[in-house]
């Protein structure tokens, strides 16, 4: 038995966000059966499908979606339906579903009822809103969750023309960040019920979760009072796309040795030594004075030449990929990112491969999609009474509460976004997560000047830090002197998960590398997180978030119709790498809770973006062809986009998904006769028509606000809602109901708001549950207490500069 073998889970719903959730289980092993309803997931009528041509056991998503389960089919509107369903939930461990709040009684989808018939159950709930609050059954798709959380107001950054609305990602990207965050608290959950027999109910919100990871954007407002936009230039320069010889590339240069070196690789011009650009904020002024000469330099390059050689000194240049590009890549080729896999109807597709390589390789695409209801016969012959797998805790008796996490040790050694993103997300699972940290490298986290007004810049005082840092303690360790790795190792010792994002290698040459660490542990569990993965011909390569949407190539299929490859608004690349790691960790908590064996995990920022691109790459697979780039419009809804309203730059988003949807709006706008106008009559006559549809519709919502909107078409079961700015976010009504946002007393700052935990739980306590850490705060408890050191020692190490 290794990794979630045997691990007993039911998917119900449609689409992407429970699907990918239970499909990231599955991969790792886990038994999934996926319930359907007799026409099927939705997600088989998507595509994209061979040719063109819909068939519902060809769609490219579904396909990448529902690898390693077994389906079967069930009418849960029927009595019928709903016993079958109680007899597999009695067998099951996990259960994970995306129906909305509104329909779960009447699908006979209730906690209270599962929990009766199996105490030890995991249920997560996967909505788009959440189960309570406001707005708890409002109708939504990809696109409302998008601008609702606030990630399509930042895109795609940089913008000149405010004509253009906020700009969601291609694909359902949103509702991926929902799978991978229900995955984390899932297997969390799981992993204590392993531990104490107890089960749990979860009530992950997708806005929630979108809104929740922002980058700066959102303190920024809460700190500063400054609300970010699309609009306008970026704080540091270089920072955008160029034209080579031969197509685009991506540049970053954030740190200051980076633009010396970039100076040095262009020959060290003239231009380059005058005051306006000797820093990053300086050149970021004079972004128009300076772009010309990148401009003339750059093009004369390949971009693969280009590539090379500024990867070569250290200067984050990344190629705009397109999906065809994507297969050429040397760095992905090497550690096997692509699958083959061989379907009874589809055929032999390559599949994209795993977000993350395992020391034990446990990942392994055992079985194709299922053929709609392929295994009704063999789950009902094997639906027998079975236990729980390893229970080390009867039921029987009264469990107290506890955070799914609750006793594990993190050491953690993350700094800036990826990693302190992962390790956070460990702390609001209840781990004890001990940050290890430096005066002689403080976090570059903590030296962003995003303070509260008034305040000066402090280690103390930057919001970037006190966001992403919350419920961990701070212990100083300077790394750079033999003691302070020596007290590193007896931390370890006692910890149970190790996690890091410095660059490939820099573990090793401490002397902190994977084999040491079990050596000293044999059961630990490390991640590690950098751009392109610590092994293959490119893993020295540096690769900042906001570099991997280019280099996945989903910059390449994002942007405005008829325009260029857009960024996404915010470094995408990190948050999505810090998820997919906390997935992973605590994916081997409870396979060594079931196993005794540890693990290690190497995430790539690359990777991990590239496996949630299904919809661009099946296409390529399938039909060696990209979807074009269509903004906020979708491949088949019309109408699907964000409408300007009254106000500046206000702007709200509509999408009509089914025929009734459609019919509903029309009647609720005033304009009942397009429900019979020889243009909109289906939905292929809609997207024919789009222009003049989307010019009805904003016709009708310049005059009114962005609420009033959401108001009127929501009354009518019409997906409509605000793009959000973080202004917006913090002041929503809904999202303060569900005690999204944290706001605790913090000893430098006082009382600020962060945003919190997107998840509410129904048996465990809710809510973080201590700031971020002053710098050092807790290192005499952490060395007294868990170390055993005397106050003499503590005090001649830090005499000795090894406590700093």
């Amino acid at each position: 038995m290794q990794g979630l073998e045997g691990v007993r889970i039911l998917e119900l719903g449609n689409m992407v966000s429970a699907a990918y959730a239970a499909k990231l289980m599955a991969d790792l092993g886990a038994d999934v059966i996926k319930v359907e309803e007799p026409l099927g997931d939705a997600a088989r009528q998507r595509g994209p499908f061979p040719g063109g041509t819909p068939h519902p056991e060809k769609s490219g998503l579904y396909l990448a979606l529902n690898t390693n389960k077994r389906s079967v089919t069930i009418d849960l509107r029927q009595p019928a339906g709903q016993e079958r369903l109680r007899q597999l939930v009695t067998n099951a461990e996990i259960l994970i579903h995306n129906y909305p709040a509104a329909h779960m009684a009447e699908l006979g989808i209730e906690y209270h009822t599962f929990r009766a018939l199996n105490p030890r159950l995991v249920m997560c709930s996967v909505t788009p809103f959440g189960l309570t609050g406001p707005y708890k059954d409002y109708r939504a798709h990809e696109i409302t969750m998008a601008h609702g959380g606030g990630w399509a107001w930042l895109s795609p950054g940089a913008l000149d023309d405010p004509a253009l609305p906020p700009l969601k990602a291609f694909g359902h990207h949103a509702d991926f960040q929902g799978a991978l965050a229900a995955a984390t608290v899932t297997l969390g959950a799981y992993y204590q019920s392993l531990v104490s027999g107890c089960g749990e109910h979860i009530d992950l919100s997708v806005q929630a979760y979108v809104a929740s990871f922002l980058e700066q954007n959102f303190i920024y407002y809460t700190y500063m009072g400054k609300v970010a936009s699309r609009l306008g230039q970026r704080l540091l320069y270089p920072w955008g796309m160029y034209e080579c010889k031969d197509g685009l590339i991506f540049l970053v240069i954030p740190e200051p040795d980076q633009w010396t070196r970039l100076v040095e690789l262009m020959g060290n011009p003239e231009w380059a030594s005058w005051e306006i650009f000797q820093d990053g904020f300086m050149r970021a002024e004079n972004w128009d004075v300076l772009k010309p000469y990148l401009d003339e330099w750059i093009k004369e390059w390949t971009v693969s030449d280009l590539w090379r050689a500024g990867q070569e000194r250290r200067i984050c240049f990344a190629p705009v990929f397109t999906m065809s590009q994507l297969p050429e890549q040397e760095q992905l080729r090497a550690r096997q990112f692509f699958v083959d896999v061989t379907h009874p109807q589809a055929g032999t597709l390559t599949h994209l491969g795993p977000p993350y390589q395992l020391h034990d390789p446990w990942w392994k695409i055992r079985r194709p999609a299922p053929l709609l209801g392929e295994h009704n016969d063999e789950v009902s012959r094997s639906t027998v009474q079975v236990s729980p797998s390893l229970p080390t805790t009867p039921n029987s008796a009264p469990q107290t509460a506890r955070l799914p996490l609750a006793g594990v040790r993190v050491a953690d050694f993350t700094w800036v976004w990826a990693g302190p993103f992962a390790a956070m997300h460990l702390a609001h699972l209840g781990a004890e997560v001990i940050k290890i940290e430096s005066h002689t490298r403080p976090d570059l986290a903590r030296r962003l000047p995003m303070v509260p007004t008034g305040m000066a810049p402090h280690v103390n005082h930057s919001g970037y830090f006190n966001q992403w840092s919350q419920g961990k303690k701070s212990l100083l360790l300077n790394l750079g002197k033999p003691e302070g790795i020596a007290l590193a190792k007896r931390l370890i010792a006692q910890s149970d998960v190790v996690i890091e994002n410095f660059a490939t290698g820099v573990m090793e040459q401490l002397g902190l590398g994977y084999d040491v660490l079990k050596a000293i542990k044999p059961d630990i569990i490390m991640a590690s997180i950098c751009g392109y993965g610590h092994t293959g011909p490119q893993s020295k390569y540096m690769g900042y978030g906001p570099a991997v949407a280019p280099l996945t190539g989903l910059s390449s299929l994002s942007g405005y119709t008829g325009g260029m490859p857009r960024e996404l608004g915010l470094s995408y690349g990190d948050p999505n790498a810090g998820i997919n790691a906390a997935v992973a960790v605590c994916a081997a908590l409870a396979a060594r809770q079931r196993t005794g064996k540890g693990q290690a995990i190497d995430v790539s920022l690359w990777e991990a973006v590239a496996a949630l691109m299904p919809e661009g790459w099946m296409e390529y697979a399938m039909n060696k062809t990209q979807p074009p780039r269509m903004g906020n419009r979708d491949l088949w809804m019309s109408p699907h986009n964000c409408f300007r309203c009254a106000g500046e730059d206000e702007w709200v988003t509509i999408a009509c998904g089914t025929e009734a949807e459609w019919q509903a709006m029309c009647n609720a706008i005033g304009h009942p006769q397009l429900v019979t106008d020889s243009r909109f009559r289906t939905a292929a006559d809609r997207k024919a028509h789009e222009d003049a549809l989307e010019a009805l519709l904003t016709a009708w919502t310049v005059q009114r606000s962005k609420w009033d909107v959401t108001r009127v078409l929501q009354a009518v079961g019409v997906a409509a809602f605000p793009s959000m700015n973080s202004q917006d976010l913090a002041e929503d009504p809904h999202l303060n109901a569900r005690g999204f946002f944290t706001r605790l007393p913090h000893p430098a700052v006082g009382m600020q708001t962060h945003t919190g935990i997107p998840w509410r739980l129904h048996n465990g306590p809710n809510g973080v549950r201590k700031p971020a850490p002053l710098l050092g705060e807790d290192t005499d408890a952490i060395m007294r207490d868990l170390l055993h050191c005397s106050d003499e020692e503590i005090a001649t190490l830090k005499e000795q500069n090894v406590l700093y």
